[in-house]
């Protein structure tokens, strides 16, 4: 059993999304990004994802530069590549040009030393689900109440 521990997770993304479908890819990132995402500095609040040129890359995901980085610290907006096999990224392609379909990461985590994202092909809400969603979550919430209150 590997060792996962997660270091950011994208809240708004099951706000704003439904998600269809997850998947891990690994990140190539630089020596002081890694440190800086092992003390927490990832927001994955406006990132999504996209294939250029056959590669997978994620876009707009912030990782501050490294306290004692110096010259080596990279651009925190930069895009950055994820790692998938080809097969997997053309299926995605596929996916997201056919379907209307979004790649949004949902998660960054270390699996062992290893830097992972938890990507989500997701389908996006409307203001009338965002609604029903709510309202399913707190009808939920309030029957959890009353048994709680009703096996006292």
């Amino acid at each position: 059993m590997e060792n996962i521990k997660t270091i950011a997770t994208n809240k708004k993304a099951f706000h704003d999304y439904f998600v269809v479908e997850s998947l891990e890819a690994g990140i190539e990132l630089s020596g002081t990004e890694v440190k800086s995402v092992r003390a927490g500095g990832v927001n994955l609040k406006e990132a999504w994802c996209s294939v250029d040129e056959g590669e997978m890359i994620i876009k707009q995901m912030h990782i501050s530069p490294y306290d004692h980085g110096n010259i080596f610290n990279r651009p925190p907006m930069r895009n950055r590549r994820l790692l998938l096999h080809k097969r997997e990224i053309m299926r995605l392609f596929g996916l997201v040009k056919q379907q209307g379909l979004t790649l949004i990461p949902l998660s960054v985590y270390f699996k062992g030393s290893l830097v992972k994202v938890q990507l989500g092909l997701c389908k996006g809400k409307q203001l009338h689900d965002k609604r029903a969603v709510a309202a399913k979550k707190d009808a939920d919430r309030a029957i959890d109440r009353a048994l709680k209150e009703q096996n006292r």
